[in-house]
């Protein structure tokens, strides 16, 4: 655990400093592109329309069990193999763990959303959102694409961050596997729709599943960064938000983040919201904070963002410390 630990704190550093360079995605597939053809193959061989729902359904819960499975194994190999370098293999190992990681990537993406609105103006920063975001961007005012870009990083936080770090620090490189490659299943075939609503029932109820931990921690964590990057203040209403509106979200997890990132920046979020022409009406989480977000907003929400995944690090050495005593 202390060895797993000390590899963990290292895999952040080095994806807050390296991120996802796109030179060597380049030339090879990510992992998570892999994941992806994956699940696409198996949603070709076992989701024909032909088939009943019961059949979708069952077929569903073994491909991903399958998937799942196929992924700890992999995990498990690529581990024992570089378990046989000592020293380097762990270094390895931490390169491999950053992969799969994405803080410098999700900050990069929602500054760049700041960056095309103070540059751009509306259309400058609606381009930038709508590759962060599924939300029609034209239905977006400067307000609703801050708010949007602010949404999608306490939500990413979570299950792009804290998530897979957390499965990770639990299962090793074979929990970190499974987690991914079941968050990516849940983003391909997890939709309530005609096509995926029986097919990736099992995937869309486990990653809630998998996901419920990670989500509670990343209030403690966001609160814990707005006490540095903004006050005393902003980490008792990031605390208090989420204790109390997380629930008015559709989610059962993503409330928990935004509503913590909604009280720390004393905004309201979420509400209505246009997703391929179909408006979703949800009730606001913080409904007396501010609607009309700004660029510094998101500045602001970074910020905090940074500092909560500074408090990851040292959460991972305070456990690999602890772990060393016991």
């Amino acid at each position: 655990m202390t060895l797993t630990l000390i590899v963990l704190a290292a895999a952040l550093v080095i994806d807050r400093i390296v991120g996802d360079p796109p030179k060597l995605w380049e030339r090879l597939p990510h992992p998570v592109v892999v994941f992806g053809r994956a699940i696409s193959f198996v949603d070709r061989l076992f989701n024909a329309k032909r088939m009943t729902p019961e059949t979708r359904r069952f077929n569903g819960a073994v491909a991903i069990g399958a998937l799942l499975a196929a992924s700890m194994l992999a995990g498990s190999v690529i581990h024992g193999l570089l378990g046989l370098l000592g020293w380097p293999g762990l270094v390895l190992e931490a390169a491999v763990v950053a992969l799969f990681l994405a803080q410098k990537s999700l900050a990069d993406h929602v500054g760049a959303v700041a960056d095309g609105l103070r540059q751009d103006g509306l259309a400058g920063g609606r381009r930038a959102v709508s590759m962060i975001v599924g939300r029609d961007p034209a239905t977006l005012d400067e307000p609703a694409v801050c708010r949007a870009a602010i949404e999608s990083l306490a939500e990413n936080f979570s299950d792009g961050v804290v998530a897979p770090a957390l499965w990770y620090a639990l299962l090793g490189l074979p929990g970190l596997l499974a987690y991914k490659m079941l968050n990516t299943a849940d983003s391909m075939i997890g939709h309530r729709n005609a096509k995926y609503l029986e097919f990736g029932w099992a995937a869309a109820r486990l990653d809630d599943l998998a996901n419920w931990p990670a989500a509670r921690l990343s209030i403690v964590l966001i609160a814990l960064g707005a006490r540095v990057a903004i006050g005393g203040w902003a980490a008792r209403a990031a605390l208090d938000l989420a204790l109390r509106d997380s629930g008015l979200h559709r989610s059962p997890n993503s409330g928990w983040p935004e509503a913590a990132m909604a009280g720390a920046l004393g905004l309201g979020l979420a509400g209505p919201r246009v997703y391929g022409g179909v408006r979703v009406d949800e009730p606001m989480m913080n409904a007396a904070g501010r609607t009309a977000a700004t660029p510094d907003d998101i500045r602001r929400g970074i910020a905090v963002f940074n500092r909560a995944c500074d408090a990851l690090v040292l959460f991972a050495l305070a456990g690999a410390a602890l772990a060393a005593i016991v």
